[in-house]
């Protein structure tokens, strides 16, 4: 055998054991970034607005809210899944009041949440900039697709600096001058959700500062752990 040709066996070789090991290496799909174990949980500072001019309707508030990851249930698909208990108070250290209790499961690399009888795919797994989904595709509500952006980088908020986040983009929508709408949420690896920005509304015309009808719901984490 010639030297170039035992050259070019060895350089085979080594392809098919690199290709062997990438082979067997497990998938990283990142579920970190939506973890369910029992016991973590996230404290919100939240600002909410719901405005009607239309029936004097100018409801503002700020407060805390807590979310915390609870026992195992059966959901109303007959799937096993995690209590999403939610807690408010006016201090970020309590005393606490239950809200409501959600409930939220990862299946076939889908993250779900659902909020107020409304089944939402929140992620899906791995996150890259080709996914697409819709989120409301489990429920009655308008469709919204979803997709990634700036995928596993850091972010700080609230003092706080997180090693590897992705924002999940949902609607950016100001294509009409009395219409706006603004939804994502941005997750950080082994904390969960840590931003949520929610804007729809409707305008005076081409005036955003002056809302006559909408919803806007800003939460930031301020405090995580596990209890």
């Amino acid at each position: 055998m010639t030297f170039v040709k035992k050259v070019l066996v060895l350089i085979c070789v080594i392809g098919a054991l690199v290709s062997c090991k990438k082979d067997n290496e497990p998938v990283n799909f990142h579920f970190g970034y939506f973890p369910i174990d029992q016991g973590r949980y996230v404290i919100y500072q939240v600002h909410e607005e719901n405005i009607d001019v239309n029936v004097n309707k100018y409801d503002i508030s700020d407060y805390y809210l807590k979310a915390i990851l609870g026992d195992t249930v059966i959901d109303n698909q007959g799937r096993i899944a995690r209590r999403y208990e939610r807690y408010i108070s006016e201090n970020a250290n309590g005393p606490w009041v239950l809200k409501d209790i959600w409930t939220t499961l990862i299946e076939s690399n889908r993250a779900e949440l659902v909020e107020e009888n409304n089944r939402m795919i929140k992620m899906v797994f791995a996150p890259t900039k080709f996914k697409e989904w819709n989120m409301n595709a489990y429920n009655v509500l308008d469709p919204l697709d979803c997709y990634y952006r700036d995928i596993h980088k850091s972010f700080a908020l609230n003092g706080i600096t997180y090693d590897s986040t992705v924002v999940v983009e949902q609607e950016d929508y100001s294509g009409s001058l009395i219409e706006y709408r603004r939804k994502y949420e941005i997750y950080a690896k082994n904390v969960g959700m840590i931003h949520k920005y929610f804007k729809d509304q409707t305008n005076a015309w081409g005036d955003t500062s002056d809302v006559i009808k909408g919803k806007t719901l800003i939460m930031n984490a301020v405090e995580f752990g596990v209890e």
